[in-house]
């Protein structure tokens, strides 16, 4: 049985991708990514980018403020991640430095402290070191300053 790929016309596409980035804030390599695979030519893809921006489907400021406040608040990220995570969709440091604006300094702080004791209390190592270092290493992973992490675990583990 043969699948064939449905073809748009770039008026399809523009409306498919409109409500694409309606439903969510987009960044400009998911839609790319979107049209590439949608089987667009490079010439379409670039017109209805242009098309999405001139009429505001499409704005990194607002995607990069968005996923920054998204993925601190449910995902309880750091700083270190959420840049990470930015770069690799080639969002630009000015947009990145803008969107970790959003954050406070109070609440983040508050959050890490938050997030290292519920995390350090659900260790059930009993070997100290052993047990900081999966505390470390889990806020690490996720993001957080080193400096805030090892103090942080020294502190709650001693």
């Amino acid at each position: 049985m043969h699948y064939t790929q449905k073809t748009y016309t770039v008026d399809e596409a523009l409306s498919k991708l409109q409500k694409y980035c309606a439903y969510q804030e987009r960044c400009h390599q998911e839609v790319h990514q979107k049209l590439k695979e949608m089987k667009m030519i490079p010439e379409a893809i670039d017109y209805i980018i242009v098309e999405l921006i001139q009429h505001n489907f499409l704005n990194e400021e607002r995607f990069t403020k968005s996923y920054i406040r998204g993925k601190f608040r449910i995902k309880k990220w750091g700083k270190h991640r959420l840049i990470l995570e930015l770069k690799k969709k080639n969002i630009s440091k000015n947009n990145i430095n803008q969107g970790l604006r959003e954050i406070n300094e109070d609440e983040y702080i508050e959050t890490f402290n938050e997030l290292a004791e519920k995390k350090a209390s659900s260790i059930l190592e009993t070997n100290k070191l052993k047990k900081k270092k999966k505390l470390v290493d889990y806020l690490l992973y996720r993001g957080w300053e080193s400096h805030l992490v090892y103090e942080k675990a020294n502190q709650l583990i001693d």
